[in-house]
């Protein structure tokens, strides 16, 4: 998938973040902390996210601010889940295999145009892998689906994997539409719901939510620096 671009985190972001896997994000300023770039996300110091110095590539001053994010709806060019794979399908009660998640999660990928590296950090951030997970909210599976969401998605149950994996891709495909592919938006509202995103403007001022956003995106980070190194010693050998 090419690399979605980051729009602002906040309307009042003053400086463009390059980073070295091609995202861009906006903050407000950013400083060197204990070794660590600490990019914050409003004027004050409360909310913010640290990024090893590696990982970012340039920063460029933002002279004017950002307009105000206005959502837009989804287009109806991406579908509700379809027809299960049946060769991909796991039974809810049987062991989810990384095997099998990850061609579950490359499907989806492929389907809805997103990378296969975001949808394994979503995973593992919403239930690290278990299918059978449930939440104090009482969201389900792997990727944390709610009763009333995966109902609006077509899941039936959201305990049999690749269910729960079309719906939840389905869903973070929907968001990234209406925030203009602003992942840290869309990530944001995946959390804490599209209402309190709309409400504030931006991450909504919940500790849960900011640490969830800034989780997801670590490890997504993560993981494309290390396809990267990986392709770049296969390179070497070839």
């Amino acid at each position: 998938m090419a690399a979605l671009a980051f729009l602002s985190l906040s309307a009042y972001a003053a400086e463009r973040i390059t980073l070295r896997n091609g995202f861009e994000m906006h903050c407000d300023h950013h400083a060197q902390v204990d070794g660590r770039t600490r990019l914050y996300l409003s004027p004050g110091e409360d909310s913010y996210i640290e990024f090893r110095p590696e990982e970012i590539a340039e920063v460029e001053t933002v002279p004017d601010p950002l307009p105000a994010l206005k959502p837009t709806e989804k287009s109806s060019g991406s579908s509700v889940a379809g027809t299960p794979n049946s060769t991909a399908q796991a039974k809810k009660d049987a062991k989810l295999s990384e095997a099998d998640l990850g061609e579950m999660l490359t499907k989806a990928g492929h389907e809805h145009n997103l990378d296969v590296d975001l949808l394994a950090s979503l995973v593992k951030a919403e239930s690290n892998g278990d299918s059978r997970a449930v939440s104090r909210a009482g969201a389900r599976g792997l990727m944390q689906l709610m009763p009333g969401t995966a109902n609006s998605l077509g899941v039936q149950d959201s305990f049999v994997p690749d269910e729960n994996v079309r719906g939840g891709s389905t869903y973070l495909d929907w968001l990234l539409t209406r925030y203009h592919d602003n992942l840290a938006l869309a990530l944001a509202a995946y959390n804490a719901g599209p209402e309190a995103v709309d409400k504030y403007h931006g991450i909504p001022p919940y500790h849960e939510t900011k640490v969830y956003v800034a989780r997801v995106i670590h490890e997504f980070n993560r993981r494309v620096l290390a396809r990267e190194a990986q392709a770049k010693r296969a390179a070497q050998k070839n």
